[in-house]
């Protein structure tokens, strides 16, 4: 297939088509077949480096051409180490259990019946996402553990890097005589091929975005299949009056310095009025140490000599950069308040040793991750124990927190019975 097809409807139809078919097969594959796939893969992806490297050289200097930045140009590269982490994500999901078939909750009736849940897959998972093609190897080993079919659709800047690693993963699906067709990648650059494919409830069951907020805010509002997703991480850490300076000290750090653009950063860090004065000045020389601009309320900026003013905006930005706004707050009631109205449902952490402010904390701060005494990046799928992760869900319904393997999986009620009938 080829960047142009004239037929965008048509050829989205038949890949859905394909992928509904393969799904099918898919959905009843043990796990030693679908590891069997996933290794093959994994040798398959060694195998042809040269080539996978010659086709994302192709992609650097169309990408180097069109004048993108030196940041996307980054994340766009396949160095020998990326694609040794490839490899290595897929071997990790091999090592992960198969979600598939599990049976729970089994109880008997008073009518002598055993009800419970088996986990199943979702079905067709569609995945749209932007520059990086490590992800296409990474959501199709997600996808195809789970026993699901995917239907990926990379950045255009990708697009020759993304198609040699669906070759890699075809041949691997082949030589463990899985259809090929579980992980179809769109192939053709054409936009009206993500508009086709988020509005086929009848042929995908759920689409997953990763990339920037105007990709996820243009597809939740156009797609007509479930979206798991979240578009910001306005992450907060709150000190509370009854902090240990030292762990506050080391989780501000931590949460905002370890790497400053990830969805799982420290943006706004809230301080009660009573310490304050004790360790904002310490934090301020570290951060600046790290250079790290620093935009602050009123109180901060006559703490801080070196604080710019925060502006209204400044509370409801993700900076992914390193930029940190600092809002001094009376104590816990105006924290939860502020976190409530200015965050993104992601991640808040409370720095606190009172038993009582931390259980409010976690009771009332409404985010897919509420976190005491400990650092804003920690939540991810591999920290939490999920193994890999497919993303991250600010949703409420199926998925919530860091997607993993039983993220992308649905349950089913099963009734064993014994020739019993109803009275």
């Amino acid at each position: 297939m080829s960047h142009h097809i004239s037929d965008i409807a048509a050829y989205m139809s038949e890949v859905g088509q394909k992928a509904r078919t393969a799904s099918r097969r898919l959905a009843s594959a043990s796990a030693g077949e679908k590891n069997a796939a996933l290794l093959a893969i994994a040798v398959d992806i060694d195998n042809n480096r040269k080539s996978l490297i010659a086709e994302n050289g192709r992609d650097m200097e169309a990408g180097a051409a069109k004048g993108l930045d030196a940041a996307l140009l980054d994340r766009l590269e396949l160095t020998p180490a990326r694609i040794d982490s490839m490899i290595e994500g897929l071997r990790q999901i091999v090592a992960l259990a198969d979600p598939i078939g599990e049976i729970f909750d089994m109880k008997y009736r008073p009518s002598g019946i055993q009800v419970g849940h088996m986990r199943v897959p979702l079905g067709v998972v569609g995945i749209i996402y932007e520059s990086r093609p490590n992800v296409t190897a990474d959501a199709a080993a997600l996808s195809l553990k789970s026993g699901n079919a995917t239907v990926l659709r990379g950045g255009s800047e990708a697009f020759h890097s993304n198609q040699a690693i669906a070759a890699s993963i075809h041949r691997g699906l082949e030589k463990a005589r899985l259809p090929a067709d579980a992980v179809q990648v769109v192939a053709t650059t054409d936009r009206a091929a993500v508009g086709a494919m988020i509005t086929m409830p009848e042929y995908v069951d759920v689409i997953i975005p990763r990339g920037s907020k105007s990709l996820i805010e243009r597809i939740s509002k156009e797609a007509r299949v479930p979206v798991i997703k979240h578009l910001d991480g306005i992450c907060h850490v709150y000190i509370d009056d009854r902090a240990d300076v030292g762990k506050a000290f080391d989780i501000a750090m931590n949460s905002k310095t370890q790497r400053y653009g990830t969805c799982n950063t420290l943006e706004t860090l809230l301080i009660a009025e009573g310490i304050a004065e004790e360790i904002l000045p310490m934090l301020a020389t570290a951060f600046i140490e790290k250079e790290v601009e620093l935009r602050g309320c009123k109180q901060t900026c006559q703490l801080i000599e070196e604080c710019k003013a925060a502006t209204d905006e400044d509370w409801d930005t993700e900076y992914l950069a390193p930029i940190l706004s600092i809002r001094i707050v009376p104590g816990l009631e105006s924290a939860i308040e502020h976190i409530n109205n200015h965050g993104s449902q992601h991640t808040d952490s409370i720095v606190t040793e009172n038993y009582t402010h931390a259980r409010r904390f976690l009771a009332e701060v409404d985010s897919s991750s509420v976190m005491v005494n400990a650092s804003t990046r920690f939540a991810d799928g591999f920290e939490y124990g999920l193994g890999a992760e497919i993303g991250i869900s600010t949703d409420k319904f199926h998925a919530r927190g860091p997607v993993g393997l039983e993220g992308l999986t649905s349950v089913k009620y099963i009734v064993l019975g014994d020739g019993h009938i109803r009275e």
